[in-house]
């Protein structure tokens, strides 16, 4: 097993210089301790999004560290020219010394690219011709390709990556029939999925694997949850909690004091929090968990707070996913669950309490 780190370079309020030579000086303690990999995500016009170029970011990355891979996780492929975008991958993998992978998607949320004139109803047709221009053309000494979108010819590719035929891909899998392309075409695979659903998904990933390649050895298989590590499940929660809602110790977010924030940030962040919501739980160290199962009372009981204090219309409510968890039956998870709202644009009052600061507008169940 190997140890990775998933960052999206969120705003934490300090000045930018700062807060990026901060940033990187976290990354050198990764390389130091041993760390495989460090991935960042790209996002934009968002609080989650101060590392809106990738590239630039992980250029400073490669010059900092000595062997850490790193890479995205994810390019947003309709926002780039694929040309471009294959030379930046060619230079970052030289000047790392190979120690770059990457990964593609079409953008997780819409509200990102029409912000960039792009219709989101395209993005999945521009993405399937970036990807495979991009790979043409970092196996090939010329590239030619005519698509809907897209149309080279005999394009010299005067750069190549220093891993061939080209950088380790990672690719998000979060169904059995998506692990399944991802193993026909030998790609590593990372889920953020509840573990039962991850369980169905790497099995059909081995399943796949077993009959199309035989017997060499796996990609990896990346699984991605938050952990807290500290010397009592107290601080750990402390940790936990201070790191999700800034300026808040107190680990039932039932309890947490509103933060003030104009209805125009409100409202911007309202809008990505109803194409990103998701949950997830805090892993920690068997050793480390509470013996006892989740509460289900205090589930249900955050899940019916939230739906009657949220003024938001009925079928934003039906969306609404708090108090759903992951499985704990394997004896990894934590028993402290996050919980997420789904209203889209919300008009809260104060006794609501969401934290506009948050994009995801998260309270925590313990």
């Amino acid at each position: 097993m190997e140890f990775g780190v998933f960052d999206h370079l969120d705003r934490a309020g300090t000045p930018l210089p700062d807060y990026y030579e901060d940033r990187l000086k976290i990354v050198e303690a990764f390389d130091r301790a041993g760390f495989y990999g460090y991935h960042i995500a790209e996002h934009h016009a968002t609080p989650l999004g101060m590392a809106p170029s990738p590239n630039i970011f992980l250029a400073a990355v490669a010059q900092r560290t000595e062997r850490l891979r790193f890479g995205p996780m994810v390019y947003v492929v309709p926002l780039y020219h694929p040309l471009r975008l294959l030379a930046e991958i060619c230079m970052l993998d030289q000047m790392s010394g190979g120690r770059l992978e990457v990964s593609f998607g079409r953008g997780a949320s819409p509200i990102e690219l029409d912000y960039f004139g792009i219709d989101p109803a395209q993005a999945q047709d521009l993405y399937n011709e970036a990807v495979e221009v991009i790979l043409r053309g970092l196996t090939n000494k010329t590239l030619d390709f005519h698509g809907k979108h897209f149309s080279f010819d005999n394009v010299p590719m005067e750069l190549s990556p220093l891993q061939q035929p080209h950088p380790p891909i990672w690719y998000g899998a979060h169904a059995p029939d998506s692990a399944a392309r991802a193993a026909r075409r030998k790609l590593n695979i990372v889920n953020l999925d509840p573990t039962e659903e991850v369980r169905l998904t790497v099995a059909s990933y081995r399943k796949t694997w077993c009959e199309t390649q035989g017997a060499a050895p796996l990609p990896k298989i990346g699984l991605g949850r938050f952990v807290v590590v500290a010397e009592t499940d107290a601080q750990a929660m402390l940790l936990a909690s201070r790191a999700w809602i800034p300026g808040v110790t107190c680990t039932d977010a039932t309890q947490v004091p509103p933060r003030n924030a104009s209805s125009a940030s409100a409202r911007r962040i309202g809008s990505f929090s109803l194409r990103k919501a998701s949950f997830t739980s805090i892993a920690r160290p068997s050793a480390m968990r509470r013996s006892a199962a989740p509460d289900d009372a205090c589930r249900s009981g955050c899940s019916a707070r939230l739906k009657s204090r949220c003024r938001c219309s009925s079928s934003a409510r039906s969306r609404l996913k708090a108090g759903s968890t992951p499985s704990a039956s394997n004896g990894s998870l934590g028993d402290t669950y996050f919980t997420v709202n789904e209203c889209p644009q919300p008009q809260l009052d104060a006794s609501c309490g969401f934290l506009n600061l948050n994009p995801w507008n998260i309270r925590v169940c313990s």
